[in-house]
């Protein structure tokens, strides 16, 4: 038991830095190919190496960093394959998870959803782009949660961060806004079909921006097949 103490301090120092860094990534404060420094990081956040360092492992197994060598990593760049399978991953659980909340979801949490929306459309009007990057995600996450699946939860926990990176790529906020009230009144429904269906749709829409934006030499058309 004596133990716990310092534990506890250095766990929430570990998790404070993970969570300042990936912010940074999220919001383009670090870009693909930007090096990170041990050293230089712990002076800024004010810490020791060691959580630094952990964070950094921690930031790796997430897929936002790649270590060239011992001494140099470095925010990865995202290949148009790495996108690819990601909304390929993103489209299979999206669609289940807004079936599975069209059956489940009741009254109240429709409303807190539909809050949600009224957030997202208040900060759509006044063009805040980190406040509605957040309430998308948060809608999404919120849709999650609706299907009560607790596997599907823990599928999709180690991607959040790079689901919600993709999703900051589209700046067509008021077609996004669209989009998610076409979705929620599916869910609203009840139909886990037409829910499924529009989860489908918008995540496909969504690959097509997310493409055009990251890789503009090409057309953001996928080859069939």
């Amino acid at each position: 038991m004596a133990e716990e103490g310092p534990r506890q301090p250095l766990a929430a120092t570990r998790q404070r830095v993970r969570d300042e860094l990936r912010e940074r990534i999220l919001t383009g404060r670090l870009k693909p190919g930007d090096r990170l420094v041990e050293r230089e990081l712990a002076e800024d956040l004010g810490v020791s190496r060691v959580p630094v360092r952990e964070a950094i492992r921690s930031l790796e197994a997430e897929g936002f960093l790649a270590v060239q060598s011992p001494r140099r990593i470095v925010v990865r760049r995202l290949a148009k394959a790495d996108v690819e399978e990601l909304f390929d991953v993103r489209e299979a659980l999206e669609g289940l998870a807004a079936g599975l909340a069209a059956e489940r979801a009741g009254k109240a949490e429709l409303r807190a959803l539909e809050r949600l929306l009224s957030d997202a459309a208040r900060a759509t009007e006044s063009g805040d782009p980190a406040r509605i990057t957040s309430l998308n995600t948060r809608f999404h996450d919120q849709i999650v949660a609706l299907a009560g699946n607790g596997l599907l939860h823990e599928i999709l926990r180690p991607l959040e961060g790079r689901l919600r990176w993709l999703t900051s790529q589209n700046e067509h906020w008021g077609e996004l806004l669209d989009e998610h009230r076409r979705l929620y009144d599916a869910i609203a429904s009840g139909d886990a079909d037409r829910a499924r269906a529009h989860a489908v749709e918008h995540v496909r829409v969504n690959r097509q921006v997310t493409l055009k934006t990251l890789f503009p030499e090409d057309d953001g058309e996928r080859s069939a097949g």
